[in-house]
């Protein structure tokens, strides 16, 4: 699957304003940066998917706890209530993307390194948990 130019920046803008939420935590929830991050990872969707497909999948009727609390979260880190804003942006964060776990497990798992890690004795259970498979206990 080939990428379009516009594609292949907005992959770099998700990445981007990934990395600036990430260092916005890790700098104590700096509000300069997650709003940054935000704009960048929401600038970076649109572009990756086009603005019609990223308007009808956040305005779709089962996701729109997600929404609210996504586009809420946002809203709060603007008024420079990071910490707040940030538990509410996660927990809408996995009401709306919270579909793709499982297949971003499956991937991982076939990765070469990452696939071993993931099916270590202790870590395994809970990749499974998260991934929704389910095992029979013997």
């Amino acid at each position: 699957m080939w990428l379009s130019d516009a594609q292949k920046i907005g992959v770099a803008l998700t990445t981007f304003g990934t990395l600036f939420m990430f260092l916005g935590v890790m700098l104590f929830f700096d509000a300069a940066l997650l709003a940054l991050g935000n704009m960048l990872f929401l600038s970076g969707l649109t572009l990756i998917i086009g603005p019609q497909k990223t308007f009808y999948f956040f305005a779709r009727k089962q996701k729109l706890r997600g929404t609210a609390c996504f586009i809420g979260g946002i809203l709060l880190v603007f008024m420079k209530y990071s910490f707040i804003g940030m538990i509410v942006e996660i927990f809408g964060f996995l009401n709306l993307f919270g579909d793709f776990f499982p297949v971003v497990v499956t991937f991982l798992r076939q990765v070469p390194f990452i696939g071993n890690l993931l099916s270590l004795p202790y870590i395994r259970p809970i990749v499974d948990r998260i991934a929704g498979s389910r095992t029979s206990a013997v």
